[in-house]
This record gives structure tokens, C-alpha cells and sequence, in this order.
């Protein structure tokens, strides 16, 4: 049974009537003798709305028929007569930036001499990717307003349905046979598409161009139609204006003053970092004059933390193997986790002796000869890394994150 598509005819219907012809067995699924439904397909998501009360959530192509799913199983029967409403919000929405694709794929091509390879239309943005290796800020913003001159020039757009051993002058050749349906803009562009689109540009709206990347061997551009252009045009500007009133400056204002709190940001983390390394190097003195070397002439080192990470302490595992002969283990109870850092001196090779005590104990880890890392499933796990590593809880001393 072949089910009656009545967007490809009319992409506006929004109400129509229609007879079931089956249900499955969950009653989710129905089949109608025809639609206004549109499916997923040609990367243009599907319809949703209301089909004889029941809410649609998802429509699916299933060759001759298109499959209507239901939020919930339904009641309906076979021969029954309904009525269905599509949603006309996300179909109106679809509508603009399919036709908006179409639009911008023309001009990409005629211009630029970027073929489309790809499309993808999301719920809140899309993209597609052109046969380009790069694409500059300025030339996305020439490409915009080309785009935009194109929108306003108000091109008609019509679909006919041809046979496709007679159809030409079409942007993409078509391996189908038999009837194709063609969506032509006037001027600029005839493609075999089976989607929903608008019947002047003017309705496309603004077009919005909000990005360039390299992918794989081609650039993704993002871009944007319509009321959902206009929608994140708003969202961005409420962000513009809510960043300036944390400055307390104009809007225009706000790269410079942000670029500024970044380098001094930058300066910041410097000066911390160079206070942690001379912080660690005190530290590590007073450490090693109140620590007595073991009969091998090595000094061991626990390092407890309450809470912290183990890596933010590296700077004190440094000095302190930096005075000569020593093991150090810095172990943290939130989050779990414990650091091994061994002397060029000490014989001991840091990551071997690590991994071989976390593999007891389910851990997990390693490192270079001189410093590694690792995680612990429990607290018991880490006294019995401890233990393994020769650090006894007599000699360890506590250090505040």
C-alpha cells in the first residue's frame, strides 16, 4: 500500500483528513492512506503534531508508506477516519532552513565554486559542507551578505515533477528513475528534493552565517534561518549585554576589556605558579633537615592530603627529589589518589613500582621513572599502596590542600 504524500504537493497543509490502513501490534505505529506528515528523510527532520488526538512523535519512511508513531499506543482502528495537524511552528521552521540550504548551496557554487558535499539540519542549527579547503571570516561575511541579497530579491521557488531521463539543468545529477520531484528557485538553482520549502526566498527570512571548519577535506559552514536567525541573533545580544554589565562598559567595549582580563589573568597564573615553586622549595627543605635517612641512606616522604588532587602537589614531590636520595608518596583522600616520585639517586624506578602496587589493589596508573600517578577504588586501597610502597603512616606528616 502506498501512502498519499500531501507535502509533496503542498508543504503549507497543516490539517488534513485521512483513513487508517493499519496498526501495529504495539499500537504505536499507523499507517494512513495518505499525509501531510513528513518523514525524516534527505536530512531534514521529521514532523511532529497531533494524528486523532494522539500526539506523533516520530515519522519514518518506510518506502511506498510513511509510518506515524505515537507517543502513546493508541485505539484507532483499521478504516477508521481521523484528522491530523502537523506542527506548523517546527514545519515552517524546517521549511526555511531547507530552503535556505538550497539557497546557499546555489550561490556557494556559482560564486565560490564550492559544491555542497553534505547537509545536516539540526533541531538548533545546521550546517553543510562545501568542497573547500578553508573559508576566511571575511569571506564568510561577503558570502553572507551575498546570501541575504539573494534572500530579499524575493526569487520564486515551484516544484514540478519530471521524468527523470528528461529532466536537465539540474545542480546534482539524479541516479532515480522514473518521476523526479524538482524544487527550482528562479535564476538560481533546479535540485531533485523530496523536502518541504517555501514558496518565495523572502520567506527563507535572514540568513545567518555563524561559523567556518575544516573537516576532513572540506570546510562545515553553520548557518542559520529565519525566526530561529533572528531568535539566536537576540540570545547572543542578551549575552553581549549581560557580559558589558559585569564590565560596566558599552557593549562595543567588551573584546578589548575581555582580551585585558585574559592577559592579566595569564600574568596571574604566572606569579601563582612561580609562589607555588617557592613555596614547595621551603617546604621541601624543612622536610628533608626533619626527616633521618633509612640504613640505604634514602629518605621516604607521605605527603597526606585531606583533600586536593595529588597532581597540584607535584612541585613539592620536584624539590624534594631535587636534594638527593628520596622516595615521596602524596596520597589524597578526595578525590582518591596517589602520586610516587622517586630521586635519580633512590635506584627505584617510579612508574614500574607504582603500577605494580595499584594492579594489587584494582588501581589504576603509571608514569615515567621518576614521577607517576594514579587512582585507588577505596581508602583501604590507598593504606595498602602505602604499605607496598614501603611509606609507613610513623613517617608520613600531613599537608594542607
Amino acid at each position: 500500500m502506498m501512502t498519499d504524500r500531501l507535502y509533496y504537493s503542498d508543504a503549507y497543509l497543516r490539517d488534513f483528513t485521512a483513513t487508517v490502513r493499519a496498526v501495529s501490534d504495539d499500537a504505536r505505529r499507523v499507517y494512513l492512506d495518505r499525509t501531510a506528515f513528513y518523514p525524516t528523510s534527505g536530512g531534514q527532520p521529521h514532523d511532529l503534531g497531533q494524528l486523532g488526538g494522539a500526539s506523533v512523535v516520530d515519522v519514518v519512511d518506510e518506502d511506498d508508506q510513511v509510518a506515524h508513531v505515537l507517543a502513546e499506543p493508541s485505539t484507532l482502528n483499521v478504516g477508521q477516519s481521523l484528522t491530523g495537524q502537523v506542527q506548523w511552528t517546527r514545519r515552517f521552521d524546517l521549511m526555511q532552513q531547507h530552503t535556505g540550504q538550497h539557497l546557499l548551496s546555489a550561490m556557494f557554487a556559482d560564486h565560490y565554486g564550492w559544491p555542497t558535499v553534505s547537509v545536516h539540519f539540526g533541531d538548533e542549527t545546521s550546517t553543510l559542507d562545501v568542497a573547500a579547503s578553508s573559508v576566511s571570516a571575511n569571506t564568510l561575511r561577503d558570502a553572507e551578505q551575498r546570501a541575504n541579497a539573494l534572500v530579499t530579491a524575493n526569487h520564486e521557488i515551484t516544484v514540478t515533477f519530471e521524468d527523470a531521463a528528461r529532466a536537465t539543468g539540474l545542480r546534482r545529477a539524479s541516479d532515480r528513475r522514473g518521476m523526479l520531484r524538482i524544487v527550482s528557485i528562479a535564476e538560481l538553482d533546479r535540485s531533485a528534493c523530496g523536502g518541504t520549502h517555501v514558496h518565495r526566498t523572502g520567506e527563507i527570512g535572514s540568513i545567518q552565517l555563524r561559523g567556518a571548519e575544516r573537516t576532513k577535506q572540506h570546510t562545515r559552514i553553520e548557518f542559520l534561518c529565519g525566526v530561529r536567525a533572528v531568535s539566536r541573533a537576540r540570545h547572543d545580544a542578551t549575552l553581549l549585554s549581560n557580559t558589558a554589565r559585569l564590565f560596566s562598559a558599552a557593549v562595543d567595549d567588551v573584546p578589548v576589556l575581555a582580551e585585558q582580563l585574559q592577559a592579566r589573568v595569564a600574568e596571574l597564573e604566572r606569579d601563582r605558579k612561580r609562589l607555588v615553586t617557592d613555596l614547595a622549595l621551603l617546604d621541601a627543605r624543612a622536610r628533608w633537615d626533619n626527616t633521618t635517612p633509612d640504613t640505604n641512606g634514602l629518605r621516604r616522604f607521605h605527603v597526606v592530603l585531606t583533600e586536593g588532587a595529588v597532581r597540584e602537589h607535584e612541585p613539592l614531590a620536584q624539590a624534594l627529589t631535587a636534594l638527593g636520595p628520596c622516595v615521596v608518596l602524596i596520597t589524597s583522600a578526595s578525590p582518591l589518589g596517589v602520586l610516587f616520585a622517586t630521586a635519580d639517586g633512590s635506584r627505584i624506578d617510579a612508574g614500574q613500582t607504582l603500577r605494580t602496587a595499584l594492579a594489587v589493589v584494582g588501581g589504576r596508573g603509571g608514569g615515567s621513572a621518576r614521577l607517576a600517578q594514579g587512582s585507588v577504588p577505596d581508602a583501604s586501597a590507598l593504606a595498602n599502596v602505602a604499605g607496598r610502597l614501603g611509606v609507613v603512616t610513623s613517617s608520613s606528616s600531613s599537608l594542607s590542600p
